[in-house]
């Protein structure tokens, strides 16, 4: 008899150092706008997720890694770090928590917990009690649009040379 076992087991990856790389689909909508599209990563891109302790469950479809917990999503330009991350494959949803660093093009955001929606690309971020959240933006700045002259006279010189005693009449 032929037996087959789930993709996911239920018990726990104990391997320190442990790699996890899920994959994520995005299924493209008719009719969506050229934007929408170009944000959107290319399916199938991995998420991948490297931690102490990692567990999958196949039948709740919920992968939790746990200590010195580091995520790397190129296809948006994600990065973070946190203490534990569960990915929930139903939803479509990570959620970080204890001291939650996130880095993506620049922009950096730091919580206790922090949720990342994949298909709506948004992070929700949540302090601890009596806390904030920290959020660092890269803001460039608007160019100068006022226009250069068109000739610029050399400037005289700092120390013009003496002038020649006058003549006689």
């Amino acid at each position: 008899m032929l037996s087959v076992r789930p993709l996911i087991p239920k018990y726990s990856l104990k391997a320190l150092g442990s790699l996890l790389t899920l994959m994520i689909g995005v299924v493209a909508l008719k009719g969506t706008s050229p934007t929408a599209i170009a944000q959107t990563p290319p399916p199938n891109s991995p998420l991948t997720v490297r931690s102490d302790i990692q567990e999958a469950n196949s039948e709740t479809g919920v992968v939790t890694a746990r200590g010195n917990v580091q995520i790397f999503y190129p296809a948006r330009q994600i990065q973070g770090t946190a203490a534990q991350a569960q990915y929930f494959s139903r939803e479509r949803r990570l959620v970080l928590t204890g001291n939650v660093y996130v880095l993506q093009e620049g922009n950096s955001m730091r919580a206790e917990i922090m949720t990342y929606l994949i298909d709506e690309g948004r992070f929700i971020a949540t302090p601890e009690s009596s806390e904030q959240v920290e959020s660092i933006y890269l803001v460039t700045e608007a160019e100068d649009n006022t226009p250069a002259p068109a000739s610029v006279a050399p400037a005289p010189p700092l120390n013009p040379a003496p002038l020649p005693p006058p003549l006689d009449p």
